[in-house]
């Protein structure tokens, strides 16, 4: 066991003394040493149940022979950090809690881990760091939310909070809007890396899409604690799990979900941790070719709830079985065993691929003279009249300026919304838009506005939204010298977004332009000086 080093041998007794006062018995100590990282909070909804979770994954380890050890790891929410600098934090702290893993799971020696986790950043920074240090590990994602119910309607987060900002919210619903704990009700980011993780065959079966409220999801944390055991002995390693097939299946259930375009950053990130290179195009490639089978908020009116009472992953992955590519999970299964023992129990909320909600996957990838590197939109979100698009750029320099112009109903019928210096460096931290999103459809502009960033869009977004813009503007990308009024071409159907300028021109308005400064100190100023581009993962870049 990887533990011995900390444990076997007389040079070894002053280790054991300290471990002996955690209160460990010497008849434990010859058992695998399992960590659990919990990110458990009262600050984010998604986490505050996870001292239930806590108890049921240690009993599972217990029974199945391990000893369990509980250590932190830090969360944010990113509904709570939307529309103020404390956005700047959540994609940069997503790397920080990589490195907690590696940190801890390395100089205590352990055997094995569970990584209890449930929202945006943080799935899939303790996904980055368990691949890094590469120890067996399973990923319990705490579970969805409830739909809130109000006058006898289905509530969710995004539409019944930030869509109706402008048109004034009456408290009562606010506070029903979001019932209990889990994450939030929709196909956000933190649900859509709960399904992929399962599909990537980190996570036990339905552990994607079972409820937060549910005894079902008490079983899974105990038995994820059992399962751990089995792993170690196997050694079964993420390595071994997250293989090429592994993320292209995950990219391929994405598509079929209509998922957050987030995926398009933390699929590379987490590749990038076991040496292999997943491309924007990859993902475009794969949703050309994927149909989009549910539909599910914010995007369509169902919920999580639905997804899981219809079949969850497994009858998603029970549609997509032949196109599937093989692959082992935690659970000792391929992923193909699993899709084959799924079942679809509506086929309204999960469809057959021969007749899907659209024809094309969730997530289109743009590229053209204002995108050289790419850009990403959820295009199963974009009403069909706005696909093809051209207008009058309104540029901003931040996002704060942006929405102040959407309140202050300076944004016509038209307009392209430029918001520029949100990029991974720009930013810095790459700051979500929903605030100036939702503020566009609250002002039932969304089918008349479209709006492009060099930041990124929450899981929330709906409506044509593209973002990560790349290379960003801080880099010296071509969305650093949109000029107000220039024309901005896009054409979802055939991924182009370009500016109407000549070469000529770009390359005169390039020359001319200059790095902006910002005055940075902390994580902030670390994240910008050592972070990639959108189109490599936002991950860092050690010279």
């Amino acid at each position: 066991m990887i533990s011995d080093k900390i444990k076997k041998g007389i040079e070894r007794a002053p280790h054991r003394a300290l471990l002996y006062a955690t209160g460990i018995t010497p008849e434990e100590m010859d058992k695998p040493f399992i960590g659990i990282a919990t990110s458990f909070t009262d600050l984010i909804p998604g986490h505050t149940g996870m001292r239930d979770l806590e108890r049921f994954i240690e009993k599972g380890v217990h029974a199945g022979g391990g000893y369990a050890f509980f250590f932190g790891v830090p969360g944010i929410c990113d509904g709570i950090a939307m529309g103020h600098e404390g956005m700047r934090y959540s994609l940069p702290s997503r790397e920080l809690i990589a490195d907690i893993i590696e940190s801890v799971a390395i100089a205590h020696a352990l055997d094995g881990l569970i990584l209890l986790t449930n929202c945006d950043k943080i799935t899939p920074g303790m996904l980055m760091g368990c691949a890094r240090v590469n120890i067996p590990s399973i990923v319990v994602t705490a579970g969805p939310m409830l739909s809130g119910r109000y006058k006898w309607k289905r509530l969710s987060y995004v539409r019944n909070t930030w869509e109706k900002i402008r048109d004034g919210l009456d408290e009562e619903e606010v506070i029903e809007a979001c019932p209990g704990f889990g994450s939030c009700q929709g196909l956000y980011t933190a649900n859509t890396m709960a399904c992929l993780t399962e599909v990537m065959g980190m996570s036990l079966t339905g552990c994607g899409t079972s409820l937060a409220v549910s005894a079902k999801k008490r079983r899974i944390a105990y038995d994820s604690g059992k399962q751990i055991i089995k792993l170690i002995e196997k050694n079964l390693t993420p390595k071994k799990i997250l293989t090429r097939n592994a993320f292209e299946n995950a990219i391929m259930v994405d598509m079929a979900l209509g998922g957050s375009t987030n995926t398009a950053l933390h699929i590379p990130a987490i590749a990038n941790e076991v040496g292999i290179e997943i491309s924007l195009d990859l993902f475009d490639e794969i949703s050309r070719k994927t149909p989009h089978i549910t539909n599910i908020r914010p995007g369509g009116d169902f919920f999580m709830e639905d997804i899981e009472f219809a079949g969850g992953i497994p009858g998603i992955l029970n549609r997509l079985r032949d196109r599937l590519k093989d692959s082992m999970t935690v659970n000792l299964k391929s992923i193909k065993e699993i899709a084959s023992e799924g079942k679809v129990f509506n086929d309204n909320v999960i469809r057959p691929l021969s007749d899907p909600y659209h024809n094309e996957g969730g997530i289109a990838v743009l590229k053209g003279n204002l995108a050289p590197n790419g850009s990403v939109v959820k295009q199963t979100a974009v009403q069909d009249t706005m696909l093809v698009h051209e207008g009058p750029a309104r540029v901003f320099d931040s996002e704060e300026d942006a929405v102040e112009a959407i309140y202050n109903n300076e944004i016509r019928r038209g307009d392209v919304v430029v918001i520029r210096y949100e990029g991974p460096k720009g930013g810095p931290g790459m700051r979500e838009m929903l605030s100036p999103t939702s503020a566009i459809v609250g002002a039932g502009l969304s089918d008349s506005v479209a709006l492009i960033t060099d930041g990124r869009f929450s899981g929330g977004t709906r409506g044509p939204c593209i973002g990560h813009v790349s290379p960003e503007a801080m880099e010296g990308g071509p969305i650093a010298i949109v000029e107000e009024g220039d024309i901005i071409k896009i054409d979802i159907p055939n991924r182009r977004l370009d500016i109407d300028l000549s070469d000529d021109e770009i390359k005169d308005r390039l020359s001319k332009w200059k790095m902006p400064s910002k005055e940075l100190r902390g994580i902030l100023r670390r994240y910008s000086k050592l972070v990639s581009s959108a189109d490599r993962g936002a991950v860092y870049e050690y010279l």
